[in-house]
């Protein structure tokens, strides 16, 4: 039960009300931005919220046991806040949500409803639709270990211990030629073997997708022309000159572990747990799985 402010409750005890939703968002780059459904800006907390993204929310969905609550938030992609090209690049991907309820006289006045999470994000031409999901998200993440054959370690956390700053493992150069929406030739990069970037990361240090990450699907050696292609088409389309820092990539693999990085003792995976081979294959006397104890 929620306890409302002592003008608050005088408003709503009152009998006639200038209520209205505001959302402050919080992206995972620090930076903050405010929305209401009122036809006016409204400030209060430092944060100014604007009127004109269209902001329209649904009704909250909730429930009394541990599912998830959520409430849709409707929008126009004519803000110059909101664009598309953000929204497609993932920048508001589970930004923090908080919602107010506020009386729009006296900003004052006001409680906080919930806080949450942007999750799904439905877009269409001319609009798009973010549902914000309660903290209850939060336990739908996994805990604990997966028993694998692969690593369930990321190439250079602490579980790993590889060092990605280290020459050998990272590189620094910039786009030639585009080949591609997702494929380029680079410079900088001939000292390293074929292969060596495959399935790691790239950091954009320049142009205009410079601060943004990309996974890399291939990295080819050729008569001493490197050629790049990421996993997925930027949503910022590639330029001649664009500058990036390039960090070696893992397949998972033990063998990998071991001959790359010389990393075994902190392989996280499992390399002989039997497989799904080992369930359903039979006995055979032509080979050593006769039926007997393994």
């Amino acid at each position: 039960m929620k306890i409302l402010p002592t003008g608050m409750q005088a408003h709503l005890d009152g009998g006639t009300t200038t209520l209205s939703w505001c959302w402050r968002l919080t992206r995972a780059d620090g930076q903050v931005f405010g929305f209401t459904d009122h036809d006016l800006p409204l400030t209060f907390d430092g944060t100014t919220f604007q009127p004109e993204s269209g902001f329209t929310a649904s009704e909250i969905r909730s429930g009394s046991d541990l599912s998830v609550d959520a409430q849709d938030a409707e929008g126009v992609l004519t803000s110059t806040t909101i664009t598309e090209t953000d929204i497609l690049d993932g920048r508001w991907d589970n930004a923090a949500v908080e919602i107010w309820r506020v009386n729009w006289t006296d900003t004052s006045q006001r409680v906080l409803m919930r806080r949450g999470a942007i999750g799904q994000v439905r877009r269409g031409r001319v609009q798009f639709v973010a549902e914000m999901r309660s903290l209850a998200h939060v336990l739908n993440q996994s805990v604990g270990r997966t028993f694998q054959a692969s690593c369930d370690a990321i190439l250079g956390d602490a579980r790993c211990g590889v060092n990605l700053n280290d020459p050998a493992n990272k590189g620094s150069g910039s786009v030639v030629t585009v080949s591609g929406a997702r494929a380029f030739t680079a410079s900088g990069l001939a000292g390293f073997a074929d292969g060596w970037f495959a399935m790691g990361t790239l950091s954009w240090t320049s142009g205009v997708n410079a601060g943004r990450k990309a996974e890399i699907m291939m990295h080819a050696l050729a008569s001493s022309t490197v050629t790049i292609t990421l996993m997925e088409i930027p949503v910022r389309p590639l330029a001649t000159g664009d500058a990036f820092d390039i960090f070696a990539g893992c397949d998972k693999a033990f063998e990998t572990c071991k001959a790359k990085f010389a990393n075994a003792a902190n392989f996280r995976g499992f390399p002989h747990i039997p497989g799904q081979d080992t369930v359903i294959r039979i006995a055979s006397s032509g080979d050593p799985n006769t039926g007997g104890v393994l």
